[in-house]
């Protein structure tokens, strides 16, 4: 990988030290490009007009889509962010009372909040399932606690705070031998690292382009596996999504599309797709290897400081690094590292509600390198967390 290369197509390295991949990461001049030219072209000719031109790029941005899960490209779905293709997919299943949904204790905020809203309204129960001696889903624990009544396994691949890896392949095969819906987060992990859909064995994934594909914010998707397509029900119906029977019903979308709605933003679609297919031609097995070594290195010389301590759980792990100060509030820490042009965030105890219930460490600094930092900018920034004003 030729990091300079890949830097000098990147104009915010030019200027400040990004650790933030985990929020949103930088976007390449290509991705750039796509975007402005198509934008320009709206200007200029039409958005209906330009939709037309553009429509062999747009095919191309689902084919891409695809091709990151492993999917076929009519198994994809394009929203305005990967929540909103999140509940998609969760609103979609058919809950009834006294159903069972089965998380872990490291899941997205936003995803246990719809957890506890459909048990609310539908009377379904939430399960969480506890962690193993390395701090990730307990796999044995949870293939007990499945029974007849277990309708959803939700699980967030990578958590928002922290570096772990879910074992979300064991998880799939659990899921399937006990044909249970498997409903897989990958917001933190698609872009950083393989994420093959066939291997995890999940029915449904969903992931968002600002992060580490390095795509506009604005973008996300959801992969819906054809043979899971029976076991849903698309909780909105429109035109994008159906078509009417010239009666008084309507036939759903084939594949993934019945999930959708009309109307798009195709200078993000655009945009999405020239970020998916640069980590394509880079190979994600590749920035997978980089992003695992520079995360290490930075935990690494985190963990050697005095006063800092980390707290990233899992056997394995992932180029997030979270850590805290003593003496000093995340937040403070943050705005001291962003006048020195280090680029960092903060974990918040209402966005990990059962890991805050667990170990009550939030919030914490978070840092997140991608494939385009250098081993230098990680030793500048562990140098200005050994040089932090404390008390």
């Amino acid at each position: 990988m030729d990091v300079g290369a890949l830097r000098a197509i990147t104009p915010g390295t030019a200027h400040r030290i990004h650790l933030n991949n985990a929020g949103a990461a930088l976007l390449s001049q290509p991705t750039l490009d796509a975007m402005t030219d198509h934008l320009r072209l709206e200007a200029e000719i039409g958005g209906y007009e330009a939709e037309a031109a553009a429509q062999e790029a747009i095919d191309a941005t689902y084919e891409a889509v695809a091709e990151l899960v492993g999917g076929a490209s009519s198994e994809v779905a394009l929203f305005d962010n990967a929540t909103h293709a999140w509940n998609a997919a969760f609103y979609s299943i058919p809950f009834e009372t006294g159903d069972r949904i089965l998380t872990g204790r490291a899941e997205y905020g936003s995803n246990i909040l719809a957890y506890f809203h459909m048990a609310q309204r539908r009377g379904a129960e939430v399960v969480v399932v506890p962690n193993d001696e390395h701090g990730q889903l307990d796999t044995k624990a949870l293939a007990n606690m499945i029974d007849e009544h277990t309708k959803l396994i939700g699980v967030s691949h990578v958590p928002t705070a922290g570096g772990l890896i879910n074992p979300a392949a064991e998880i799939g095969k659990i899921a399937r031998d006990a044909g249970v819906l498997y409903l897989l987060d990958a917001t933190q992990s698609v872009g950083q690292f393989p994420v093959d859909a066939e291997r995890l064995g999940a029915d449904m994934i969903t992931g968002t382009g600002r992060k580490f594909i390095r795509g506009p914010r604005g973008s996300g998707f959801l992969w819906v596996r054809e043979s899971g397509l029976d076991r849903l029900d698309p909780f909105v119906a429109e035109i994008r999504s159906a078509t009417w029977d010239g009666d008084r019903g309507f036939t759903w979308m084939p594949g993934a599309r019945r999930f959708e709605t009309w109307e798009n933003s195709y200078v993000t679609i655009l945009g999405l797709g020239a970020a998916v297919r640069q980590a394509l031609d880079l190979g994600l097995e590749e920035i997978g290897r980089r992003t695992a070594v520079l995360g290490e290195q930075l935990r690494a010389g985190l963990h050697e400081l005095p006063g800092v301590t980390t707290h990233d759980l899992g056997r394995h792990r992932c180029a997030i690094v979270t850590a805290a100060v003593d003496g000093l509030t995340a937040d403070r820490a943050a705005d001291l590292l962003a006048t020195e042009n280090i680029n960092v965030s903060t974990t918040v105890p209402e966005h990990n509600q059962f890991d805050t219930e667990d170990r009550g460490i939030h919030p914490l600094i978070r840092l997140s390198p991608h494939y385009y930092n250098t081993e230098a900018e990680l030793d500048r920034t562990i140098a200005a967390f050994a040089g932090l004003p404390r008390g």
